[in-house]
């Protein structure tokens, strides 16, 4: 019995380990980016020892990938969440600021995204874990999307759910591209309701604010 609580007590700390330097590499990651941060930095930003970083992980690489896997999931969880709680006919402006607003739009997550992307441009498996992020993501909201055909149609020019939840995410892209320059928060959210309610309906919005 001994033995088994001690396990558990080990299996706790390593958790809570693994925890604080995900974190610690988050914040140091998105002050410096990727390419220019150490394990030292790490072990020091987390308060632990290199041994403490390779009883978790094996290279920085390793740890990146693990840090942009967490938050690429609980983004993925956010959509799914959100979009779960729509009546069959679905309602999409109500539906768009569920979403939206639930959204993690944050300007290091952003930062350290960025340097992912990157990151994976020049490395094929890194690419494919990317693409298979993105293309779960797209699943989700064209699952929805589906399940909601014959109540809330979708534009023609989109081509069914799947070309749908192609030009969310391309949205979803192109206003965090802003957010990086702009660092607006509230003005990307806004902007973000706005341009797909505009995608998935007529085209009309209900708001007469103009975003550039």
């Amino acid at each position: 019995m001994e033995v088994g609580g001690a396990t558990k007590r080990v299996t706790r700390r390593r958790v809570q380990t693994r925890a604080r330097l995900l974190d610690a590499a988050f914040t140091v990651f998105a002050a410096k980016g990727f390419g220019r941060v150490s394990i030292e930095e790490v072990c020091e930003a987390a308060g632990f020892s290199r041994g403490a970083f390779y009883s978790n992980f094996a290279t920085l690489d390793e740890l990146f990938f693990a840090l942009y896997q967490d938050r690429a999931d609980l983004i993925a969880r956010q959509v799914a969440d959100a979009l779960a709680l729509d009546r069959p006919d679905l309602d999409v402006p109500a539906s768009v600021d569920r979403v939206t607003d639930v959204l993690l739009l944050d300007v290091d997550w952003l930062l350290v995204k960025t340097d992912f992307l990157v990151h994976a441009a020049r490395d094929p498996a890194v690419a494919e874990a990317l693409l298979d992020h993105r293309a779960r993501l797209r699943q989700a909201i064209a699952d929805r999307l589906f399940r909601a055909r014959g109540h809330a149609p979708i534009p023609a020019v989109l081509g069914g759910a799947d070309g749908a939840a192609h030009a969310v995410v391309a949205a979803y892209d192109g206003v965090t591209t802003q957010l990086l320059l702009d660092r607006d928060v509230d003005r990307a959210r806004a902007w973000l309701k706005q341009l797909l309610t505009a995608l998935l309906t007529d085209g009309s919005t209900p708001s007469d604010k103009t975003f550039g």
